[in-house]
């Protein structure tokens, strides 16, 4: 089997949580990760911690990717809504099949961009205002998986969603279940 690549996009003031937490259940099931900030290689999450990303969105592989990935934070999930690239590079993605996955806040940077219409999704409580757009359903449930969508609701999410995002891109529910008992993680 070919190794998948996931890309995380890193804006300051995102979850760690979310960032960290997926990125490591990602290479636990055998994907390759590459941490992008949107504005550079240090990035500073919403709790202070400072991250050093891979690359820069502009050095990325974007339309090689087999998932993009947004973590939700405040004021993360903004700065990843108002990244013009980041758009480009999800519709692409969602057209040429690729995963695109969003937790917390961050469904809000998919919304934004087009890239889900009438798809189930989940997200932070108050992202709600979502389900106004006619033909879009939210849930509130911790995941939700549509199409080559795959939506979390929060960083207690962030185990489901990583694996659900790891489900998606190959990995054997047997595998995927390894990973999480290994790590003492009720599924």
């Amino acid at each position: 089997m070919i190794q998948k690549t996931a890309i995380i996009a890193l804006a300051d003031g995102f979850e760690e949580v979310e960032a960290l937490g997926t990125a490591d259940v990602l290479i636990r099931n055998g994907i390759r990760v590459i941490l992008a900030g949107i504005n550079g290689i240090s990035v500073q999450g919403a709790h202070g911690i400072r991250v050093n990303a891979d690359l820069t969105l502009a050095q990325a592989p974007l339309n090689q990717a087999d998932a993009l990935i947004l973590p939700g934070g405040m004021p993360g999930a903004t700065a990843l809504r108002d990244c013009a690239p980041l758009g480009d590079a999800l519709r692409a993605a969602k057209a040429r099949g690729a995963v695109c996955a969003a937790i917390c806040a961050a469904p809000i940077a998919l919304h934004s961009f087009g890239v889900i219409d009438t798809e189930t999704v989940t997200g932070y409580p108050g992202c709600e205002a979502l389900s106004l757009k006619p033909g879009l359903v939210f849930t509130g449930a911790p995941v939700e998986h549509d199409g080559n969508v795959i939506t979390g609701k929060a960083p207690g999410a962030t185990f489901a969603f990583a694996s659900e995002i790891a489900l998606a891109l190959g990995v054997s529910p047997a595998a995927s279940e390894n990973v999480l008992k290994g790590m003492f993680v009720k599924s």
